[in-house]
């Protein structure tokens, strides 16, 4: 097992991905969705409309960005596509807490 391990890390393609922005990019990107999955446990008056309605653009974007690109970057795609989700869900919580819970 060591081995196999060993010699597909010892390959230049495995090596040349590892040491490139389309691993990089996506991997440092991963802190926002982690962020916004950790904020669905805290209380929806602290979320900002303007920055989650930003962030859901601004994963839409990528997420149409990273299948175009050659060769497609998936770690990228699942990025935004966990990242919209999240901001989506952030979205509704607000919405739900200004609209329904805030009128009662």
């Amino acid at each position: 097992m060591a081995s196999k391990l060993r010699s597909y890390f010892a390959k230049k393609e495995t090596r040349d991905y590892f040491m490139s922005t389309h691993f990089w990019g996506p991997f440092c990107n991963w802190t926002i969705p982690i962020a916004a999955i950790s904020d669905t446990q805290k209380d929806p008056k602290f979320i900002s409309g303007t920055m989650t309605t930003a962030l859901s653009f601004y994963s839409m974007a990528f997420l149409r960005f990273s299948v175009k690109v050659q060769p497609k970057n998936m770690l990228l795609f699942a990025c935004h596509v966990v990242n919209l989700s999240a901001q989506l869900t952030q979205g509704f919580r607000l919405l739900k807490y200004k609209y329904t819970l805030k009128s009662s």
